[in-house]
């Protein structure tokens, strides 16, 4: 799993800090360059997020400092509190988000009240027919609280911006606003344009037309109106492509029936709840944190956190997850995590740094936004100088220019990456795919072969009874209840299992009166006064019992299918033939189905023997087998692979897959695996199922995909609307709705993975 950021300083810390201030991609370009100026400093600035991801080195610099070289660069940051309990980031986040709602109700004032002033502007100066004697100074009255006022947050930034000696979108906007508004000024206080006129007279040679070219207030008024426009419908989107990490953050349960030693019962907040405490969780409560049932038994509706839409049983011993959903019976839980350390905070946390992070393909819009500014003014004066040397006058030198200024847009290039990331991480989340980092979007792409650990993965992980046989004539409950309750008495998984089935199948079971075991082959007993032998064919073959005919048949066929057989024999005669096996999961095959039409060629890897190794690829349509392989053998299957020119994902749950998810190419790991294998992963699927591994890649891709589509929009806007705006092609009115259209239209386009859906699940 290769990485691309640089190395981190010995003693790293990381911080994310809050940045305010920033209105485009230009900012957030010169607030990483300050950065990453200072010593022992690592900085990724996300204008989509706002937030600025920070690795230092404590020993030679703080996080005050990077505050103040934040605002040092003319904007704000924060440090946020630590995270110590889930309440904790549920009230950051909702003040959060209460602050995005508090700017969004500002930008829409200003817009509606500068909309209403700027249309009849437009209309007066667009519309002959409208225009009556002295209009342009109605006009003037009219735009200037729009060119002042209406677009004021663009001169403030632009102002901020000259003092510290740099120039960013704002920069460009509020020069091309003033310069229309200015020109406007000077034509009607010392030009011809503000001469008293009528619609159709004669004006010594000019009529109301002619005076009329000479004033720019339809511009002065629009632009902002246009930007205003873009920059509230562009955060309106932002707010709701971070609703899904707001989602995450509120979902957990804000207070809990906390179970005191005696068995009382007292409602306390959800922070007081500490690792080891019993709580109950009422039919239609949210489970409070992570823990395990110790009481009670009751379908849990997972949705919230898996994306998985079927409840899921659970009984004493099941673990259940924080702000999950109890919808039947009344369950007793002992909490195992709480706070920063649940399931639900690890998601968040692996979806914000997600979000925060910049995919390798961000570099190049990013190096472009940088020098964006600067470059556009100087082909905006090379604009208003050519005309000139040109020939012609001053007006159309000069509407040139302010095009140039006005319809150039580093927005959308800065938007591209980190609005398509804020959304797809997000959704991914919904689903129950969490995406580590953006570099492994990339991964995705490339990808050709899939290595599928069997264990836990393609199939359950537990051992379950998949036939029991009996013998013509034999009873067969009667028999599969004394063999069970023998096996009751051992802790061998294979045991449990047909204890597990014969209690499903007769109820309660007796307890054995006499009970041996003889390791790795087998049991023996007495059970409600029978002797009962069970375990493999060979124990039995050692107290004269043997099989044939059809059972012996049963047999050969259940070892070739890779199954565990254990036969149990009652007061001496065989009666029952079990076959245990590792089930597959019901999705797999269907999962492996979809993998292949994603171009992936699945291969099954497992330290079990080849013939149940064989027989589980059979089940699910691999061809390729990798069997027999120890723990640091599976690295070296992936190395192979890569060696052979592969390009190789892992998919995985335990401890002994970590490594190999490491060395793979793109990691995933099941989220029901251990922690070791999840954070050596690239992506975590919160689902136990394969589906959830098509859903990853398919999202991953799709993500990647409109993060190329939004890039190639805002590269070949620019490209192609300023050369127009410089040969004076374009109305700066119309390059001013052009360049609002184009950072809307990259957000847009990043919405729509919102309506991602997952593959649905048709096994059962």
């Amino acid at each position: 799993m290769t990485t691309t950021t640089p190395t981190p300083p010995a003693r790293a810390e990381h911080v994310e800090l809050a940045i305010t201030g920033m209105t485009c991609a230009s900012c957030a370009a010169r607030i990483e360059k300050k950065l990453n100026r200072l010593d022992g400093v690592e900085a990724t600035v996300n204008y989509a997020t706002e937030k600025a991801a920070v690795t230092f080195d404590p020993g030679v610099i703080d996080a005050m400092a990077l505050v103040a070289a934040v605002e040092a660069a003319g904007y704000g940051a924060a440090v946020p509190p630590p995270v110590t309990a889930g309440e904790e980031r549920t009230v950051e986040t909702a003040g959060a988000e209460t602050d995005a709602d508090r700017h969004l109700a500002e930008l829409r004032q200003r817009l509606l009240v500068s909309l209403s002033l700027a249309v009849p502007v437009a209309l007066l100066s667009m519309v002959p027919a409208l225009q009556f004697e002295n209009w342009q100074w109605l006009a003037l009255t009219l735009a200037s609280p729009v060119a002042v006022w209406g677009a004021w947050p663009f001169h403030r930034a632009a102002w901020v911006n000259l003092r510290h000696g740099t120039a960013t979108m704002d920069t460009l906007i509020s020069v091309g606003v003033l310069a229309a508004y200015g020109w406007s000024l000077w034509a009607l206080f010392f030009g011809e344009a503000g001469a008293p006129t009528m619609t159709g007279m004669d004006m010594g040679g000019m009529d109301m037309g002619d005076a009329s070219t000479h004033l720019y207030l339809e511009v002065a008024a629009t632009v902002p109106v246009f930007i205003l426009t873009g920059r509230y419908l562009e955060a309106r989107a932002k707010l709701r492509a971070g609703s899904a990490l707001r989602a995450l953050a509120t979902l957990g349960a804000k207070d809990v029936a906390l179970l005191g030693p005696d068995g009382s019962e007292q409602r306390v907040p959800i922070e007081r709840l500490a690792p080891g405490d019993r709580f109950a969780v009422r039919p239609g409560e949210k489970v409070a944190t992570d823990g395990v049932v110790v009481e009670g038994r009751s379908a849990i509706d997972t949705s919230l956190v898996t994306g998985e839409s079927v409840p899921v049983d659970v009984e004493p011993g099941s673990p259940v997850v924080g702000a999950t959903l109890n919808t039947s019976g009344m369950l007793v839980v002992q909490a195992t995590r709480v706070g920063a350390d649940t399931q639900l905070a690890q998601m968040a946390r692996l979806v914000e740094t997600a979000q925060t992070g910049k995919a390798p393909i961000q570099r190049l819009a990013d190096r472009v936004s940088a020098v964006f500014v600067p470059v556009v003014i100087l082909i905006a004066l090379g604009t208003l100088a050519g005309w000139l040397l040109t020939g012609h006058d001053v007006e159309q030198a000069f509407t040139a220019a302010v095009a140039v200024l006005i319809i150039a847009c580093p927005c959308a290039l800065g938007l591209a990456t980190p609005t398509a990331l804020l959304v797809g991480t997000g959704r991914g989340a919904q689903l129950g795919v969490l995406i580590r980092g953006p570099e492994v979007l990339e991964s995705t792409r490339a990808v050709d072969t899939i290595v599928l650990d069997k264990t836990g993965t393609v199939t359950t992980g537990v051992m379950a009874v998949v036939a029991a046989v009996t013998p013509d004539g034999t009873d067969r409950n009667g028999a599969l209840r004394l063999v069970g309750a023998l096996e009751a008495a051992s802790e061998h998984p294979v045991a449990q299992a047909i204890a597990l089935a014969a209690e499903d199948a007769v109820g309660s079971l007796p307890r054995p009166e006499h009970f041996t075991s003889r390791p790795g082959m087998g049991v023996g007993g007495v059970v409600d006064g029978h002797a009962v032998v069970a375990g493999r064919p060979a124990l039995l073959a050692d107290w004269g019992l043997h099989l044939d005919g059809p059972l012996d048949e049963e047999r050969r066929a259940a070892e070739a299918r890779g199954r565990t057989v254990v036969v149990g024999a009652v007061d001496g005669r065989v009666a029952l033939l079990v076959e245990v096996a590792d089930e597959v999961k019901p999705t797999s095959r269907e999962a492996i189905g979809h993998l292949r039409r994603l171009g992936l060629q699945p291969v099954l890897l497992t330290g079990d023997n080849e013939t149940t190794a064989r027989a589980v690829a059979g089940d699910v349509g691999i061809d390729t087998v990798v069997a027999g392989v120890l723990p640091e053998g599976k690295v070296e299957v992936v190395q192979r692979l890569q060696a052979e020119g592969g390009v190789v994902a892992m998919v995985g749950d335990g401890v002994n897959d970590a490594a190999a998810l490491a060395q793979a190419d793109l990691g995933l790991a099941m989220g029901t695996g251990t922690d070791v294998a999840i954070e050596a992963s690239d992506l975590t699927l919160v689902r136990s199922d394969l589906l959830a591994a098509v859903d990853a890649i398919r999202l991953s891709r799709r993500t990647l995909g409109t993060i190329k589509g939004n890039l190639f929009w805002a590269f070949a806007y620019n490209v192609a609307a300023i050369p127009l705006a410089a040969a004076g092609l374009l109305n700066p009115m119309i390059a001013g709705a052009a360049m609002a259209f184009s950072s809307v239209f990259v957000v847009t386009n990043s919405l729509r993975l919102r309506r991602f859906r997952g593959i649905p699940r048709t096994s059962t």
